[in-house]
């Protein structure tokens, strides 16, 4: 009988499996070269255990191919979530408006996206990868660009995974030229009309001064007369809204210069609007009575204090709305009506001529015939005073003529509606109306992108596209301003536009023989730069700007 031996076969050791990143190592080169960039918001942790999941050795070749499959989708979605890309809750709020975009638009939108310089960076980056693997072990480097990322970011603030380093924590005071402090948010004192900013700028002391930020901002409010004296002036105030107008839309269009400016009586220089959108945007400025509420507190009801149209109604001025399209497309017009407390009836929009087409296709009507036909209006009215809030939004991104897809160029809308608005101001002055007009856009338009944002795309509120030329001018004055406009430079918001006009409601500035503009516009109510959409917030701390996307970890605004 013959004797048989079996031996068993021993399973190889596990580390015979490492295979290595393969094509993933491009995947991670590409992510470190927009990292150096500035081009992500890089998360170490996340990108980290990808990689453990994808170098995990699988003895079973199926198994193998599998976690490769898997991997796929992981990875498009890690990548995005590493992106200053719109997440899927901002994608989810927004998709019944872009819905609302014609194909032409949509079609205008991706190809901002396509950069060639990054595509063709790309392209070299490939065939270095491709000629490097056949005689170094790239895995390797890229293992040990992952793990001193990691390390650096565990570290803490002493290091940077930004190429410009990391930002100063120089001790700064904000809001010096304002008056002596006037709240106290917590423990925490309000230097001026601004938190003081002495802390690191690390992720805790960040949201704890936002925080101390709105708890401050509650308690302020312009406060109006109960009445008006007995020789009170009667004047008209009427609000010019304008949608996608900023100082670098301005500079951008190369009309700094245009004549428009220098006929202002006031200009803000650094006023921010709070917002990159439309709803809120007149939303907070109709709520320019009450101090700056957060994006979600926006949303709820406010005092009746709050409502700066309110305010002028219980001192006898006939509320009214103009806009210069048909307030369907976001809900511009119920957001104003719910939120905004403007209730007076919509002025009749027949016959006026249509300029424009938006980027949903609906009618945009011409600047100087709304304007003119508001001031017939007033001129046939019997209300001594009239305050009327118009909302406009000729340079609106997507915006085309009729009879044409492609997107009308910014310039040449902007030109326009600066002439028609120096031609109104001409016929308003020739009128002899005593008028107050304040200019307050809406937000930029982003007509420069940046390494967050193409030109175009406002998801984040960047300084860009959030500071706004606010300005003011007054029409039949027994003393018109004399020379260039006062610029006010210090950080402003909507409760300085609501403190001229209560400074200016009795309408005695008009008669008298000698206005103290200096006087007028001293000890303005300053607000610090915190701007916030459903999804991000920006702010500026120790004069340097920081983002926040889906309640995460703050992150300097790359520059």
């Amino acid at each position: 009988m013959t004797n048989s031996i079996h031996t068993a076969t021993k399973p190889s050791p596990l580390w015979q499996y490492w295979r290595g990143l393969s094509g993933w190592n491009f995947y991670f080169l590409a992510k470190f070269g927009l990292l150096w960039a500035g081009y992500l918001n890089f998360h170490a942790m996340k990108n980290l255990v990808f990689m453990a999941f994808l170098l995990l050795p699988i003895p079973n070749e199926r198994l193998h191919k599998w976690r490769n499959w898997i991997a796929i989708p992981i990875g498009f979605g890690l990548f995005w979530h590493d992106t200053w890309l719109p997440g899927p809750e901002s994608i989810m709020s927004q998709g019944s408006q872009v819905a609302g975009f014609s194909f032409d638009y949509i079609l205008d939108l991706v190809t901002r996206f396509i950069n060639w310089q990054m595509v063709g960076a790309f392209f070299v980056l490939l065939v270095a990868w491709l000629f490097l693997t056949q005689w170094v072990r790239v895995t390797i480097f890229v293992v040990a660009i992952m793990v001193w990322l990691n390390a650096i970011t565990l570290i803490g603030p002493t290091f940077t995974l930004w190429p410009g380093g990391q930002p100063t924590t120089t001790v700064t005071t904000t809001g010096g030229q304002a008056a002596a402090t006037i709240a106290a948010a917590g423990d925490k004192p309000v230097v001026g009309d601004i938190p003081a900013q002495t802390a690191p700028p690390t992720s805790a002391n960040l949201n704890a001064w936002l925080a101390s930020f709105y708890a401050a901002e509650e308690k302020r409010k312009t406060t109006f007369p109960a009445s008006l004296p007995a020789d009170a002036q009667p004047f008209d105030l009427l609000v010019i809204n304008i949608c996608s107008l900023s100082w670098s839309d301005i500079d951008a269009a190369g009309l700094m210069q245009h004549p428009l400016w220098s006929h202002f009586d006031i200009v803000f220089k650094n006023f921010n609007s709070g917002t990159s959108y439309s709803g809120p945007a007149a939303i907070r400025l109709l709520r320019a009575s009450c101090g700056q509420p957060s994006h979600t507190n926006l949303y709820q009801p406010a005092g009746n204090e709050c409502y700066i149209f309110d305010d002028l109604a219980r001192l006898g001025f006939t509320e009214q709305l103009m806009l210069g399209h048909d307030g369907v497309f976001g809900d511009f017009l119920k957001e104003v009506r719910n939120q905004g407390g403007m209730q007076a009836p919509l002025m009749d929009q027949k016959g006026l001529p249509v300029q424009l087409l938006g980027f949903d296709g609906s009618p945009v009507y011409d600047d100087l015939a709304n304007l003119n036909r508001w001031l017939d209006k007033q001129k046939q009215a019997n209300a001594p005073r009239t305050a009327t809030f118009f909302n406009t939004l000729p340079l609106h991104d997507g915006n085309h003529y009729p009879g044409q897809s492609k997107t009308a160029d910014y310039k040449a809308r902007a030109q326009k509606m600066f002439d028609e608005l120096d031609q109104f101001f001409t016929g308003l002055e020739k009128s002899g109306r005593k008028v107050m007009v304040l200019v307050v856009p809406e937000h930029g338009g982003a007509l420069r992108g940046d390494k967050m944002q193409v030109s175009g795309l406002r998801d984040i509120p960047s300084p860009s596209i959030t500071n706004v030329p606010a300005a003011v001018k007054f029409f039949g004055m027994k003393a018109p301003h004399q020379g260039a406009a006062v610029e006010i430079t210090q950080p402003s918001s909507y409760l300085a536009i609501s403190e001229l006009v209560v400074r200016a409601v009795d309408g005695k500035m008009f008669t008298e023989d000698n206005v103290n503009w200096s006087q007028y516009t001293s000890d303005l109510p300053q607000t610090a730069p915190v701007s916030e959409n459903s999804n991000a917030v920006v702010i500026q701390y120790q004069n340097k700007p920081y983002v926040r996307l889906n309640g995460g970890d703050w992150v300097p605004y790359p520059q």
